[in-house]
């Protein structure tokens, strides 16, 4: 199994277990969607927390190989199941990050309604260097960051550390790495501190106005990725530049 659940405390910690970078294939794909339908109906949770396995990374994105035109279609499809299941819990939702939080693995997190990340940690959307886009991104962090950070983050791929994360609304909290766990847990006694009823109504308010233009917006994401980004040569080139070690030799077509 690549995606381990502990319960404890009316918290249910969920860890990626692919280290050293925790690297989203389809399998490990379907084992998280599956653990997040099991805990959507359960009532003696409160919290959900997802985190990667190490100290490296949360996650360093989707496998580059599950990028190639005969894949697509399906990672596509699992990729966005998870996001929407993560976005359908009445649990409030935390991603608890170290290291690097990239491509798929910054998508993923970004979908939680908490992001505590400890200070050495850094944010990226890498996909426009092997050639393609991130569809959750692109149909969300327009919303979330405003257009021109969106632009910056998904246009050039470059690494935001977290302070920076911070100011510019992408996080929650940066603390120092020793007390990251603490942090989370200090959270989940405040929460717990609130009516749980209304909590899951705010919550639900929060999600339904915040994302309401957000699954017109993903399905046009994912039309343009299918219909249009396949078609070009460069994106197989950079999936092959990438397993090949070398740099891309654009066509620009």
């Amino acid at each position: 199994m690549n995606v381990v659940m502990q319960k404890r405390d009316r918290v249910a910690w969920v860890t990626l277990d692919r280290a050293p970078l925790n690297v989203l294939n389809l399998t490990m794909l379907q084992e998280l969607k599956a653990v997040l339908k099991s805990v959507e109906s359960d009532t003696a949770v409160d919290l959900l927390v997802l985190r990667g396995a190490g100290e490296r990374a949360f996650s360093a994105g989707v496998d580059i190989k599950d990028h190639t035109r005969e894949k697509v279609p399906e990672m596509l499809d699992t990729m966005h199941g998870v996001i929407r299941a993560l976005l359908a819990l009445p649990q409030i939702t935390v991603a608890s990050v170290r290291g690097a939080c990239l491509g798929g693995g910054c998508e993923l997190a970004s979908s939680c309604d908490f992001i505590f990340a400890t200070e050495d940690s850094f944010f990226a959307t890498p996909e426009i260097n092997v050639g393609c886009y991130p569809p959750v991104a692109l149909a969300r962090f327009p919303g979330q960051l405003g257009y021109r950070r969106a632009a910056e983050m998904i246009l050039t791929g470059r690494k935001v550390p977290a302070e920076e994360a911070l100011a510019m609304g992408l996080i929650t909290r940066v603390v120092p790495g020793h007390e990251l766990e603490q942090a989370v847990e200090a959270l989940a006694i405040e929460l717990r501190g609130k009516s749980r009823a209304v909590l899951r109504i705010v919550l639900k308010g929060l999600r339904e106005i915040s994302l309401k233009d957000f699954p017109q917006a993903l399905q046009k994401s994912e039309a343009i990725y299918l219909e249009e980004l396949l078609k070009t040569e460069d994106v197989e080139e950079g999936v092959k530049a990438f397993l090949e070690k070398r740099q891309p030799q654009w066509s620009h077509r």
